[in-house]
């Protein structure tokens, strides 16, 4: 085979296919450990009786659940560390290239925050007093304070593991004031048609109805659409601004004010506070709580490579319905300013242990105290010019614009979900598909702050080759992969649950 197509336009894109198409072409397969050897080991059982055999290296369990042999795979440390540098070579990750998933902020991160929370004093046992653990407290209150100030919220708590904790803690907030104040009979969330799935999810988990709300046709909140939902039981309007189409709502102002005066909150998604770092705060749009995504915008990992985190802010009013504990100062000395835990008056309880995941949190402060106030702003700043200039770039059809830092481009004739596969046949990862709905054949992409020119233009580069080929060709892609595709409906339906050797003739 050639090692460069016709149509690449970079040649490292050229190089990365080669190196996949070898794999499958050469009929190269990486066998499993078990696969590569299999060396039978007696490991004793019983002899049947009802005594306790764990003494003589039987097993106590009964026979039906025991077996005499097992074979493990009995290998030298270089096989094992040329089949798992063989597996990384197979397979994209972030530190392979760009991961353009438009709503996921599938972002490089700078590896020092993993050396930060590596170093022994970041390993701190959770129940020791809080008189010997002053600098760990000391740094969630400076990171509540942090977040306050990027949200405009008066309040944070560093408790729920995930931005969907997040969203949940922010409804059961919400349910407890309106409780509060008398007015349980709320039972209404309003949430945008192209909202994030988990907004549904959490407003239904938290007890309430969900009104689901269409777009205009620009893309944002349709005014008179959102006047029709809402009523006195109307709890909460859920929305994410800029919203899942990259597009910021001109009128937040006025739809605050429109929650706000039938007595709802107005609750923020920080899936997209990547558009805002330092330009604009949800608190000064008239959000009441919001959840941070700290897994996204402060640099820890996101999906697969988690643990995450998602801290949730509040004005003042929703203050006292916190999780429990909090970190306050203790107001000892003003020279040497102690800290503590306590519980806000009308707290929903603990929602996670001990106050989050703590080493997630490490990291956000220090990539929030890396970049300080400048450097925030230049990561949004960054952030929306990547956007807008890949989408320049590439020649499948934006519908919807001025977008900030994510855009929603259309497919047309052809079959997204076929582009993204044939996209990792240019050695680049594809974009989020088929979602929001209300871009047919959708191709959702967030390039992400962190990347440069030359990485853009490659990306631009694989779009439009993809966009230039026939139906046929996008129907058998992926083609230089190491996994082929599969039959995703099969594999959901009807799994194999359990492995077995390569030509093996069992089902």
């Amino acid at each position: 085979m050639s090692d460069r197509d016709e149509n690449d336009a970079d040649p490292r894109a050229a190089q990365v296919r080669y190196d996949q198409a070898r794999y499958v072409e050469n009929g190269e397969y990486e066998p499993l450990l078990s696969e590569k050897d299999q060396t039978r080991v007696e490991i004793g059982g019983g002899d049947g009786d009802d005594g306790d055999d764990s003494a003589d290296g039987g097993s106590p369990l009964p026979d039906d659940l025991t077996r005499d042999s097992l074979e493990l795979p009995e290998l030298s440390e270089p096989e094992l560390a040329r089949h798992y540098t063989r597996l990384s070579q197979m397979i994209y990750g972030i530190d392979s290239g760009p991961y353009p998933l438009g709503s996921c902020t599938m972002k490089y991160n700078p590896k020092f925050t993993e050396d930060v929370a590596a170093l022994p004093k970041a390993a701190v046992h959770p129940d020791r007093s809080e008189r010997s653990t002053q600098g760990t407290l000391e740094l969630m209150y400076r990171l509540q304070d942090y977040l306050g100030r990027i949200g405009g919220m008066d309040a944070v708590t560093l408790q729920p593991p995930a931005g969907a904790a997040g969203e949940f803690v922010g409804i059961r907030v919400a349910a407890a004031y309106h409780e509060h104040n008398g007015e349980g009979h709320r039972d209404e969330v309003i949430i945008p048609e192209s909202a994030h799935g988990t907004n549904f999810a959490s407003a239904a988990l938290g007890g309430y109805d969900v009104v689901s709300l269409p777009s205009d046709d620009g893309g944002r909140v349709d005014l008179e659409a959102l006047e029709a939902a809402l009523s006195e039981n109307t709890a909460a309007l859920m929305l994410t601004n800029p919203n899942t189409l990259g597009l910021f709502e001109r009128d937040i102002e006025e739809i605050a004010e429109m929650v706000h005066d039938v007595g709802g909150l107005l609750y923020y998604d920080g899936a997209n506070l990547n558009a805002l770092l330092g330009r604009a705060r949800p608190g000064d749009m008239g959000f009441d709580v919001m959840h941070y995504n700290v897994h996204k915008t402060f640099a820890t990992p996101h999906g697969g490579g988690g643990p995450g985190a998602g801290p949730v802010g509040v004005v003042d009013e929703l203050a006292p319905f916190l999780p429990a504990p909090r970190v306050r100062e203790n107001g000892e000395s003003e020279s040497e300013p102690g800290y503590e835990l306590f519980d806000p008056e009308h707290t929903i309880g603990k929602v996670h242990g001990y106050q989050g995941n703590w080493l997630v949190l490490v990291k956000a402060f220090a990539y929030i105290a890396r970049l300080g106030d400048e450097g925030l702003t230049d990561a949004s700043a960054t952030a929306v010019l990547n956007a807008n200039y890949l989408a320049s770039r590439i020649e499948y059809e934006v519908p919807y614009e001025p977008f900030h830092h994510e855009f929603v481009a259309s497919a047309g004739g052809q079959d997204a979900a076929d582009v993204a596969k044939r996209m990792l046949d240019y050695g680049v990862h594809p974009p989020t598909t088929k979602w929001p709905e209300i871009v047919p054949e959708a191709l959702m992409t967030e390039p992400t702050e962190v990347e440069g020119k030359g990485t853009l233009d490659r990306l631009a580069a694989a779009f439009n080759a993809v966009a230039g080929e026939d139906d046929e060709t996008l129907a058998d892609a992926p083609e230089r992969t190491t996994a082929r595709r599969i039959d995703q409906t099969s594999a959901a339906r009807s799994p194999r649950l359990s492995w077995q050797a390569l030509g093996s003739d069992e089902e």
